[in-house]
């Protein structure tokens, strides 16, 4: 198969990635035929998927645009994917020049064209870090570098958690971020459920047994589950509720139904 030039000689082009999955569902290029085939099968089951998509990255920039208002210039996004048009350094800097953006992802494709993307910005940058090893994400230099300690972050788990099991930790290594950022800090999350699909439950399985085979769970909680994560913080109004419903732009019952698909929050630490 022909590698593109943007594809790291170090990657297998022969398996599908997550966060190339993602990448094709929001209309972007680099993605492999392995990964559209995969996106694909999902879509038979959920055809909704990237609606779901581009609902997480249409809540992602208003809570970016809430975090910039509410005087916060640092953010940390973790499990940040391909850069697509719209992401968090254009969403904040376009409402405060000098914000410092750390992106953070374990795909190598992810990571490299990240770094193509971000060539020649001196408050924004990628590390190559797992979401599971918050201390190595923390003391990595383009963390120490960019990110002040003593002042309030944005974190930002958009999409991501439900790609990690309860046996890898995730309510620890959450935790453990939120222990670590200053006072006043935010933790900007989505999460996939069962909850608000617009499919019986069983129909919606499909599309997560495409990703178990590709070796990458997807792990559907409750919302009760995914408000667990947002222990020590005191949530934003109006709490976490389906993605077009925190703080809408526009009227939610023009979405797609698929946009209420799973869950979106905003919580503050005091």
């Amino acid at each position: 198969m022909e590698r593109p030039a943007w594809a790291p000689r170090s990657i297998d082009v022969s398996v599908p990635s997550v966060s190339r999955i993602y990448d094709y569902y929001l209309g972007g290029s680099h993605n492999f035929e392995v990964d559209r085939e995969a996106a694909r099968r999902a879509m038979e089951f959920m055809p909704g998927l990237p609606k779901i998509s581009q609902a997480n990255r249409a809540f992602m920039r208003r809570a970016v645009r809430y975090a910039v208002g509410e005087g916060i210039t640092q953010f940390l996004d973790i499990g940040s994917g391909i850069p697509t048009f719209g992401n968090v350094h254009e969403v904040a800097q376009a409402a405060s020049p000098g914000a410092h953006v750390v992106y953070v992802d374990h795909d190598p494709v992810a990571v490299a064209h990240s770094q193509a993307v971000l060539a020649g910005h001196d408050t924004v940058d990628v590390v190559a870090a797992d979401l599971r090893k918050p201390r190595e994400i923390l003391s990595s230099p383009q963390v120490q570098h960019l990110i002040d300690p003593d002042r309030p972050v944005a974190l930002l788990l958009v999409a991501v958690l439900h790609f990690v099991e309860d046996a890898d930790e995730p309510y620890a290594a959450v935790a453990e971020l939120r222990d670590a950022l200053a006072p006043g800090s935010l933790l900007v999350l989505t999460h996939a459920s069962y909850e608000g699909i617009p499919l019986p439950p069983e129909r919606a399985e499909g599309a997560v047994d495409v990703y178990k085979d590709i070796r990458n769970p997807l792990i559907m909680r409750s919302r009760d589950k995914i408000a667990r994560f947002f222990e020590g913080y005191d949530m934003v109004e109006p709490g976490l509720v389906p993605m077009p419903h925190w703080r809408p732009e526009s009227a939610a019952e023009d979405e797609d139904l698929y946009a209420f698909s799973g869950f979106a929050g905003v919580g503050r630490t005091a």
